[in-house]
């Protein structure tokens, strides 16, 4: 009832959906205190593509838990549990897919379909006869066996059309007559995905892709226009709807176009291009110079960057060059004529138009990717809760030892039902341990089977653990005097050069994290704290452990020390060679690489220059570690993955100076600096935040 705005892709545009009487009938309404015919609802539930599971944690899954059922909604923030009292359909609440409790109470909740295949039995006995008349018999084929039985398949939707009747465009799903507007290369885009499709479907032709399989089942491909719509589809689809086309600031507009063209008299802003390009130009003092200009010509420009942080870096650069501080607005409301003015608003390009001037980060700086802000994960516990366990598990009770979970059991105690976790221990004994006191079990690392149970009562169990406590005792106190004799020694106090900082972070094409921000502090604060720095940094692959070492790097090297990046592999050399060239290009900084790839000539040019002192970074693997290797002023050692060297190379990094900042980067670290850290006698900063839209290793 209210104008609505549907953005669409190219992509998704071109592709043929199911008719619309198919997904209005996918909607299932529920409503607290309502009756509901739970078989018919998991039928619905099962037609249109849900999952049963034992616990729901994904969208997409349900399951039955005695008067309870849990539905994970496609398009839903939160699954939510529907309480039944007989047929009536008492309370709908939220809960944490977590934890599994519960969150608040809501009215109703609506359900949508988690997949454009319909799993009645007309649908399917259509996709047999469909399959069949397209690809003749086939033998063994787990997708037809799959469909069969009335299982879903990854990757169904490359059938879409033998499970309908008949296939829709989008346009076809929209009331009336509507307004489209095309972005300025949605068309090009169209035509070469087009394109794109038709080509693909010939390669899948040729003999050798035919044999090559999706998982185990070989891939027979649908011709093209059964699944997606050709130009002249395309075209006719839109012809009765008014449409509009955007350009590009300054674009002419060619004859014959298809779609009107609203010029709103915005025009490209300035771009420093050539500024940065050129290293006899001040870039910052050419970006003062402009914004003076404006304000002389009753301009009242806008800054536009793309976080909270690289707001503040700009805005103190620009002060440090001249000009008055910027003010911080986040309305346009709050812009005060004849100013300049700070907002974080992720803006691809500047903007100049009547009333307007928006100068974009990336026009100023140079290329940037734009990134959310990520929110915090809180850390999980080893064992959550029960669903995260399967039978045959081995686990670690706390005073007993290992033993094997066997299930979950209900056993009367006190008159009164206790659900309990049955373990397993040698010789057949059993231990029955309330799920309440799920804490005080955790798993044993190993692989299913590969354990030896301990004895129930048995003094196998207490002798390791007091083994064990000798061991750490005498580890301890090796660990503790090292530590001691670190502390009590003064270290170099790194002091941040003002402005030259603030540049250099400047160049980092990302937005920070929360927890990346807060690892950038602490090192700082370490480094200038006047003691040898010994900070851990923890975080999964591509959470931005690198960039940390960079900014540790850059202020090491203005205060004329000598850093060392130590690493395994002479593959994460050249890729760390390659990234620190490129983030200190243009500054006063030598760096250098040694590795078995780097040449004798080279390399002996490397070592000399790192004794002589003119070499300010060196990035290496092992070959850093060998007694040829002096520094004149080493001020900084970096080890990445610190857990791939092995107890002589560390004892040589001690060796190499007792009283040198120490910076640790891993995403594995070994047990024994992972407890250094957790105990404090090595600081540890976790980068637990991935960047948003970062890929899974």
């Amino acid at each position: 009832k209210k104008p609505r705005l549907l953005l669409v892709s190219a992509n998704a545009l071109i592709q043929r959906l199911p008719p619309r009487e198919a997904v209005a009938a996918g909607h299932f309404r529920l409503e607290a205190g309502a009756r509901v015919d739970r078989e018919a609802l998991t039928v619905y539930l099962e037609r249109n593509g849900y999952r049963r599971s034992g616990a729901v944690v994904e969208a997409g899954e349900y399951a039955v838990r005695g008067g309870l059922l849990d539905i994970f909604a496609t398009g839903a923030r939160l699954p939510v549990r529907l309480d039944f009292f007989g047929d009536t359909l008492e309370v709908i609440r939220t809960f944490d897919p977590v934890s599994q409790r519960t969150r608040t109470k809501i009215p109703s909740v609506d359900l949508t379909p988690v997949s454009e295949v319909l799993f009645d039995e007309r649908a399917l006995e259509r996709f047999r006869r469909g399959y069949l008349k397209a690809f003749g018999a086939v033998g063994d084929d787990p997708l037809l066996e799959a469909v069969a039985s009335g299982r879903s398949f990854p990757g169904m939707e490359h059938w879409l059309p033998l499970f309908h009747e008949s296939t829709t465009t989008l346009f076809d799903h929209l009331d009336g007559p509507v307004e489209i507007v095309f972005d300025h290369l949605a068309l090009d885009a169209l035509w070469a995905r087009a394109s794109l499709i038709g080509e693909h479907y010939e390669a899948r032709l040729s003999p050798e892709m035919a044999g090559r399989s999706m998982g185990s089942v070989p891939y027979r491909a649908l011709e093209p226009h059964t699944l997606y719509l050709d130009e002249q589809q395309l075209r006719g689809s839109w012809a009765p709807h008014r449409r509009w086309r955007l350009t590009i600031f300054d674009q002419p507009v060619e004859e014959g176009g298809t779609a009107s063209v609203l010029d709103l008299q915005g025009r490209a802003g300035r771009d420093f291009a050539r500024e940065r390009a050129d290293r006899s130009i001040n870039l910052f003092d050419a970006i003062v110079g402009h914004l003076g200009d404006l304000k002389q010509a009753g301009r009242s420009p806008i800054l536009a960057a793309h976080g909270e942080g690289a707001a503040d870096r700009l805005a103190q650069v620009l002060v440090d060059h001249g000009l008055d501080a910027p003010r911080r607005i986040t309305r346009f409301a709050e812009h005060v004529e004849g100013t300049v003015a700070v907002a974080v608003l992720p803006l691809e390009e500047s903007v100049h138009a009547e009333g307007l001037t928006l100068l974009g980060e990336r026009d100023l700086l140079g290329e940037r990717l734009t990134r959310a802000a990520a929110k915090r994960r809180r850390a999980d516990k080893f064992i959550q809760n029960v669903g995260t366990l399967a039978e045959n598990d081995l686990v670690v009770h706390a005073e007993h030892g290992i033993g094997r979970f066997e299930g979950l059991v209900t056993l009367e105690v006190g008159g009164a039902p206790h659900d309990c976790l049955k373990l397993i221990y040698a010789g057949g004994d059993k231990l029955f341990v309330p799920v309440e006191s799920i804490d005080i079990l955790s798993r044993y690392g190993t692989r299913e089977g590969e354990g030896q149970l301990d004895k129930l009562g048995g003094v196998g169990w207490q002798n390791r653990k007091a083994r064990v406590k000798q061991r750490i005792r005498e580890m301890a106190e090796e660990l503790i005097a090292i530590a001691a004799a670190r502390a009590t020694r003064e270290g170099e106090a790194f002091q941040l050069p003002p402005g030259m900082y603030e540049e250099f972070a400047a160049r980092f094409p990302f937005d920070e994290t929360d927890d990346q921000l807060a690892a950038i502090e602490a090192v700082l604060t370490d480094l200038a704290s006047g003691k040898p720095m010994d900070r851990l940094i923890c975080g999964d692959v591509g959470f931005g452990k690198t960039e940390v070492a960079l900014r540790a790097a850059f202020v090491a090297a203005m205060e004329g020390l000598q850093t060392a990046v130590v690493v395994p592999t002479t593959l994460l050399a050249r890729q760390h060679y390659k990234t620190f060239r490129e983030r200190f290009s243009g500054l006063p900084v030598r760096i250098g690489q040694l590795s078995r790839l780097v040449g004798a000539k080279e390399a002996a040019g490397t070592k000399k220059e790192l004794a002589e002192g003119s070499l300010d970074i060196v990035i290496g693997t092992h070959a850093l570690l060998g007694k040829s290797i002096t520094f004149k002023n080493l001020g900084l050692l970096i080890i990445d993955e610190e857990q791939h060297f092995g107890v002589k190379h560390k004892e040589r990094l001690k060796d190499l100076k007792a009283d040198v900042h120490v910076l640790t980067l891993s995403a594995t670290p070994i047990p024994r600096t992972l407890q250094l850290a957790l105990t404090g006698v090595r600081e540890l900063s976790l980068i637990a935040t991935p960047p948003v839209d970062r890929m899974a290793v």
